[in-house]
């Protein structure tokens, strides 16, 4: 067997449809589009979800419920987590967590108070949870907030 000797698996390769090419060839006259109509014409290109005229799914399917747009969604972290994954008197910025693999995209960042911390941090975060403001102060580190 040579490079120059491998073919495709017979039956997996199907030759081109060659359209408008007499009628012998099985796709003359009208190439395969039927009669009249819209589909037949050049330039013709279905709506996105058209079910040829049935009501299509995003127009059946009932609305609820509101969106807000203005909606700011942050990503979480606890202290448990930052006395895990850093070493005493280390600045925790949103880098750093990335680094860290903490958080991922480009969320806010939250601490939250879960767990408890006994290292000393400089945390740099958007908000800060009550109860992770007072267990990060109390173990000698500082809270600043960012925008």
């Amino acid at each position: 067997m040579e490079l120059n000797t491998l073919k495709p698996k017979k039956g997996s390769r199907h030759a081109r449809k060659r359209v408008g090419r007499g009628q012998g060839s099985g796709h003359g006259k009208m190439s395969s589009r039927g009669e009249k109509g819209q589909k037949s014409r050049s330039g013709y290109s279905r709506m996105l979800g058209f079910e040829g005229g049935q009501m299509p799914l995003h127009r059946r399917v009932p609305k609820r419920g509101f969106t807000n747009i203005f909606k700011v969604e942050y990503s979480v972290v606890n202290v448990a987590d930052l006395e895990k994954a850093f070493e005493q008197g280390a600045t925790v910025d949103v880098d750093s967590l990335r680094k860290a693999g903490l958080i991922r995209g480009r969320k806010r960042v939250k601490i939250l108070g879960f767990g408890d911390v006994k290292k000393k941090f400089t945390v740099h975060a958007s908000k800060f949870s009550d109860s992770a403001r007072t267990k990060i102060e109390a173990a000698g580190g500082t809270c600043q907030e960012i925008q």
